[in-house]
């Protein structure tokens, strides 16, 4: 007796069928972020977004958040992952990324530039 629904060619036991992705960003919406800050409950990873306009300001002052992106951990640690391959690249064509403010206003040996000075 002939199978009603039979497999195609290359549908073996054992092959996995690879999902193709294509996303359609025309609703996306694009924001700048200067400042995140990562929080976290024991179901899900919330990473708020702002503007920060005085990165450099001393004492209190209020950041407006302007984006909130709530994920499970597993999309979590997929993000984390991406963004840590995407670091190594950026590093590896244009050079370590330096965190400390300070350290990139004065570069060692060179002729930075002072505040006050000119």
């Amino acid at each position: 007796m002939a199978e009603q629904n039979p497999k195609p060619a290359g549908d073996q036991p054992g092959q996995q069928e690879k999902a193709e992705v294509v996303l359609n960003d025309r609703n996306a919406h694009a924001a700048y972020a200067n400042f995140a800050r990562v929080t976290a409950t024991p179901e899900e990873v919330i990473v708020d977004f702002a503007l920060n306009p005085n990165p450099f300001q001393t004492g209190r002052h209020e950041v407006n958040v302007s984006q909130r992106l709530i994920m499970n951990f597993y999309t979590a640690k997929r993000l984390a992952s991406a963004l840590a391959m995407t670091l190594q690249r950026h590093e590896a064509t244009f050079g370590p990324i330096e965190l400390d403010v300070r350290r990139r206003a004065h570069p060692q040996g060179g002729g930075a530039f002072t505040p006050g000075t000119r």
